[in-house]
């Protein structure tokens, strides 16, 4: 949908002009999985996918949420609070909205309208793009002076507390600060970050959504907290850490034994070696050598798959194929697992014909087809002047 077509929606919905208009990507990580509650370093990146938000204000003091996407819709007066109310999707606006009053910042009623194009539940952040995109048009129309920062501080808080998911800082924080052909190296516990270099040259960022529901995500992400608080803990009787990710694999070498439990030693395998991958991966990218990369990708997802083991036989069929097809550089899961996406790095002129292949090997090994799509690395929240 073009922006000129979403403009006559508004108009269509609220029978007058849309005043201003907003962007705001999903993301995916390129390296660095289930590192981030671990004091480790991950890797992602905006995409081209994402939230498109528009807003006039009204005379009769209401906010009026409208979605392309959804038929439900939300009309609530200026309060000095507000509450989630069912699990719709307006609810991340009206967390938003909740933290803006409650800070004491002064609001009128605006008409909104959003239309998203992430595909839902396919662990590519279409709800911290919501809430990046709500947060960063409300700053800007009230003039309410909140730093990038406090905006994804905000966000997060959102999906914690308003909504009750729990949930790290990476993917607000890459959909507002992420740059067009730039990977960000983000510390989740001191928010330092740096901007690599990504050029994928004659390449596009391939996503595959293996439409697998993430069923098992939230349990096992729990489970697997669990065990590397166990590794940490074996690991402190000899080290002064504080975090798995304090120490190097050649240090892990030297003291795993401390380590007793079989799959708690795979688990903390994981997270080191994962972490030293993304340090090598911003050195890559930063030289241009996409296929040392590629083959990091390929590393951490046997990891992801074998160490780990949060991937799934959907996550790993799109790696497999990945890995026969020339035309691909690297392939991985990205996000949680258990279902939700890969990614790999396809040549752009063979994409058509990876797309075709891959649908069809996939098809054919678990029944129904995955949803394969072309993205490029993008800039973060914006709004969208002249368009």
């Amino acid at each position: 949908m073009t922006l000129d077509q979403l403009k006559q929606q508004f108009e269509s919905a609220f029978n007058q002009q849309a005043l201003e208009s907003y962007f705001c990507p999903g993301r995916v990580n390129l390296i660095g999985e289930h590192i981030d509650y671990n004091g480790g370093l991950v890797m992602p990146c905006a995409i081209n996918f994402g939230t498109w938000m528009l807003l006039a204000p009204n005379e009769d003091n209401v906010f009026r949420f409208r979605s392309v996407n959804f038929e439900e819709t939300y009309d609530i007066g200026v309060q000095t609070s507000y509450e989630k109310t069912g699990r719709d999707w307006y609810n991340y606006p009206l967390g938003v909205l909740h933290h803006f009053v409650i800070d004491g910042k002064q609001v009128k009623g605006l008409d909104v309208l959003y239309f998203g194009n992430v595909p839902i539940g396919s662990g590519l952040s279409s709800s911290a793009s919501i809430e990046i995109a709500t947060a960063f048009a409300f700053n800007q129309y009230f003039k309410t002076g909140y730093s990038k920062l406090e905006l994804v501080k905000m966000a997060k808080s959102v999906e914690n507390n308003f909504i009750g998911l729990s949930s790290g800082i990476m993917d607000q924080f890459a959909v507002a600060f992420g740059e067009a052909d730039k990977a960000l190296m983000l510390n989740c516990d001191t928010l330092e970050y740096q901007a690599v270099d990504a050029h994928l040259g004659n390449n596009v960022l391939a996503v595959i959504n293996t439409n697998k529901p993430r069923k098992l995500a939230e349990s096992k992400y729990n489970e697997r907290v669990e065990e590397c608080q166990q590794a940490l803990k074996a690991l402190q009787q000899e080290l002064k850490i504080s975090y798995l990710c304090d120490i190097d694999a050649d240090t892990f070498a030297k003291y795993k034994h401390l380590i007793t439990d079989a799959t708690v030693l795979k688990r903390a395998r994981h997270v080191i070696e994962e972490n030293d991958r993304v340090k090598l991966a911003a050195k890559a990218l930063a030289s241009h050598d996409l296929a040392e990369f590629g083959r990091l990708m390929y590393a951490s997802h046997h990891s992801l798959q074998h160490d780990y083991e949060v991937s799934g036989v959907e996550l790993d069929t799109a790696v497999e194929y990945s890995k026969t097809d020339n035309n691909v550089i690297g392939a991985r899961m990205t996000g949680a697992g258990f279902g939700g996406c890969a990614i790999a790095i396809v040549n752009a002129e063979a994409f058509e014909e990876y797309r075709k292949n891959l649908i069809e090997y996939y098809t054919a090994k678990i029944g129904y087809a995955p949803s394969v799509y072309a993205t490029n690395i993008s800039n973060g929240v914006h709004e969208l002047v002249g368009e």
